[in-house]
């Protein structure tokens, strides 16, 4: 087994793969990351809440790195790669808790805007995406709490960085979208939701879309993670350019 020490490294280990990148965080303080053959993992504790084991490769590499890699980091991380990978991964180790699958969308350029979506944001000031000020963080918890109580990112967790909004004309907060846990690649999107009164308007698309062309200027590339069973996000995200990636996770049996 071989530590990786720098970004430069992991990159190279993993041709560049953004999942991987990502979880490297810019080999921030507690970030650990290793390669075997052709496999490599990264050890990133709270990413995303969790404490992460990212792997990539062929399974016959990643099992025993994977053993090497808990052993090193300890038991609270938990694996996740390619659904396949650690599905396979899971019936050679069976201390492992079966694979539970969701998917990583990723995208270097967005898609245009759909027609309707540009008239809406350029007919003025009323209901464009824009940052929010720190002072809104309550409304965000409250919007998050009602619409989206299951999300990862809420307001102050540490590298839950910034959240974009979506008012109406009285001011209220009707849709949010977060940049969290970005590494310097591979910029985030996390923690959307959108009022209940005001869905299907366009709006969880349009504060997404306006978080995600912030990460793309400012990383290069934009990701994010939804769950397989949420059709009407998938479709949203994949209308914005983001390519869907089946992924999975698993973790030491308690």
């Amino acid at each position: 087994m071989r530590e990786l020490v720098s970004e430069a490294e992991v990159v190279a280990a993993s041709d560049d793969d953004d999942l991987v990148v990502w979880a490297a965080q810019g080999m921030r303080p507690g970030v650990r990351a290793w390669a075997y053959g052709d496999a490599v993992a990264v050890a990133s504790p709270e990413a995303s809440r969790r404490d992460r084991l990212m792997v990539r490769g062929t399974t016959a590499q990643v099992v025993p790195l994977v053993r090497h890699a808990l052993a090193e980091a300890g038991p609270s991380y938990r694996p996740l790669g390619d659904a396949e990978l650690i599905e396979q991964v899971v019936e050679a180790v069976p201390e492992l808790e079966p694979a539970v699958r969701f998917s990583w969308m990723g995208t270097e350029k967005l898609a245009p805007p759909r027609q309707e979506v540009t008239g809406q944001e350029v007919t003025g000031r009323e209901g464009a995406a824009c940052w929010l000020a720190d002072s809104a963080a309550p409304e965000v918890a409250a919007l998050l709490a009602a619409a989206n109580p299951g999300s990862y990112a809420v307001p102050g967790l540490p590298r839950v960085r910034r959240w974009a909004g979506v008012r109406d004309g009285s001011g209220a907060l009707l849709a949010v979208a977060a940049d969290a846990w970005s590494a310097p690649t591979v910029g985030l999107l996390a923690g959307v939701a959108t009022a209940a009164p005001a869905r299907g308007r366009g709006l969880g698309e349009r504060v997404c879309r306006f978080v995600a062309t912030a990460l793309l200027a400012e990383h290069g590339r934009a990701a994010l993670m939804v769950d397989d069973w949420n059709r009407a996000a998938v479709v949203v995200y994949e209308r914005l350019g983001f390519a869907r990636r089946r992924v999975a996770a698993t973790g030491l049996r308690t």
